[in-house]
């Protein structure tokens, strides 16, 4: 009994291990990361994907998005999209777009949401919240509105009340 608790102990340190490897390689700049929505069928899901354009997924592909904030040197964050495929294999980046509209606000994310925690939905596409401030010692926090609809097509827009 004793040999296999050893045993059991030590399967149980190596399979820690090699988790502790995956989350090793997440930046420490990445601040938020949240996945959640799905895309099927290939490019025309694929976030700045033109027709033809066959690195960004196969025709018969399915995945999911994430959306990611990391920090700068200067505390501000930069926030990208990225379209996931979920193969037999595992996951597998398939593109990665910064969105340029946060950009060009040089934001300080305090956080981000997805639409729903419940899952995937029954429709195509992903929408999550943004909060962030334009100025670090102003209030209140601005919330910005992350939409992909089922065509693929991206909109990021100050949230309305």
């Amino acid at each position: 009994m004793k040999r296999v608790a050893v045993s059991l102990l030590v399967f149980l340190a190596a399979t820690s291990l090699s988790r502790a490897e995956d989350i090793d390689q997440l930046p420490v700049t990445a601040t938020f990361v949240v996945s959640g929505g799905f895309w099927e069928g290939g490019v025309d899901g694929a976030p700045g994907a033109k027709a033809g354009d066959t690195a960004s997924a196969s025709a018969n592909g399915r995945g999911y998005y994430k959306l990611v904030a990391i920090r700068q040197p200067d505390r501000t964050a930069r926030v990208y999209l990225q379209m996931i495929a979920a193969e037999e294999s595992g996951p597998r980046l398939v593109e990665s777009v910064e969105l340029e509209e946060f950009t060009a606000i040089k934001p300080y994310v305090t956080g981000i949401q997805p639409e729903s925690t419940s899952g995937v939905s029954g429709t195509p596409g992903f929408m999550a919240t943004v909060y962030l401030r334009t100025d670090p010692t102003r209030d209140p926090v601005e919330e910005w509105t992350v939409l992909i609809d089922e065509l693929g097509d991206i909109r990021v827009e100050r949230a309305s009340n």
